[in-house]
């Protein structure tokens, strides 16, 4: 259950609300005046708590919850306890987020300027922002409506931030224009110098990193990753991309809209990753390589050549799916045979 010291409830709901909020049918039965205190899963939760359903693994621990009503998909609703109410929707994962997001909002403070942060006279700042102790904001920076700079965050000179975005702890954000809803967790680091050099008989030569980082709106960016900027061209997140923690995004890397970058990827200079795309956690990505529209490398693939629109690859070196689970099982009756 929730840690009350950590989460704070919002109230409780009825059943009828929670149907509207999640766009779920009641079952047959179901009363939607009866009262519904908080969330909990399946193997914790009481006759005053809303659960949900949507693997068939836990089919066990929905025969035994107690939970006094549960989010199910149509198909499933009869393998729940008799008596149950139900909240019936194809989505039950996504219907049980909403009804958590109900519980539990995430409410930003009460706009104020800590007199610990450091905001450089010619930075601007718009309407009910939340800067905390320690906050650094540079010369020419813009920071939109309802923003929220968490403690120790560096914003450098002349980076513009949307509306409603919040930069966390420790991060620093530098040669970065970011859109609307843009969140960066904790100890990100965005814009710092791309990985650039030519290489001379005396040694190694520094490229100058002249671009930017160019991020979309509804953006996540998970803690501790880093996002280099361009070398020249820009680097580019697109609109809707969820990235994990401990993520590493090389110069002028192009990522498009809605993708999702799981936890200890990493993606070489100059690499196109089109819309949708997915990469699963410590898959590698080598340089100047094109991952088509919906693609979905497996995790810690080795990607070194292109990827087709909407193939699975998995493997290192990464090739699609079916031809690396051959090669994977052809690998284990060879060490067979030859026991």
């Amino acid at each position: 259950m929730p840690d009350p010291r950590f989460h704070h409830r919002f109230g409780t709901l009825s059943l009828g609300q929670l149907a509207k909020i999640t766009g779920a049918d009641l079952s047959d039965g179901s009363d939607p005046d009866r009262v519904v205190e908080d969330v909990a899963p399946l193997d914790q939760a009481d006759k005053s708590s809303l659960s949900f359903f949507d693997n068939i693994r836990y089919k066990e621990q929905l025969l035994s919850t107690k939970a006094g009503a549960c989010i199910v998909s149509p198909e499933m609703q009869d393998k729940a306890p008799q008596g149950m109410a139900l909240l019936l929707t194809p989505h039950p994962y996504k219907a049980y987020a909403l009804a958590a997001q109900a519980f539990y909002p995430q409410n930003m403070p009460d706009s104020s300027v800590s007199d610990g942060a450091f905001i450089d006279p010619g930075a601007q700042l718009g309407e009910g922002c939340v800067i905390e102790h320690g906050a650094v904001i540079g010369a020419e920076a813009e920071i939109g409506d309802r923003c929220w700079v968490e403690a120790n965050a560096v914003i450098g000179g002349r980076v513009k931030l949307g509306n409603d975005c919040r930069v966390g702890t420790n991060a620093t954000v530098t040669h970065c224009l970011a859109g609307d809803h843009v969140r960066v967790y904790p100890g990100c680091r965005i814009g710092q110098d791309g990985f650039g050099f030519a290489i001379a008989p005396e040694g190694y030569v520094k490229v100058p990193q002249l671009g930017r980082v160019i991020i979309g709106d509804n953006v996540e960016i998970g803690a501790n990753t880093t996002i280099d900027r361009g070398s020249g061209p820009d680097t580019e997140i697109g609109s809707g991309t969820w990235i994990d923690n401990l993520v590493q995004i090389a110069h002028n890397v192009k990522i498009g809209k809605g993708c999702v970058i799981v936890s200890q990827v990493g993606i070489s200079g100059s690499t196109v990753i089109e819309d949708y795309a997915v990469l699963a956690g410590q898959a590698g990505v080598a340089g100047h390589l094109r991952i088509g529209t919906g693609a979905r490398i497996g995790a810690q693939a080795g990607v070194m050549r292109d990827v087709p629109a909407g193939e699975e690859q998995l493997g290192s070196p990464a090739l699609p799916l079916r031809q690396s689970m051959r090669q994977f099982a052809a690998l284990g009756r060879l060490v067979k045979k030859k026991k």
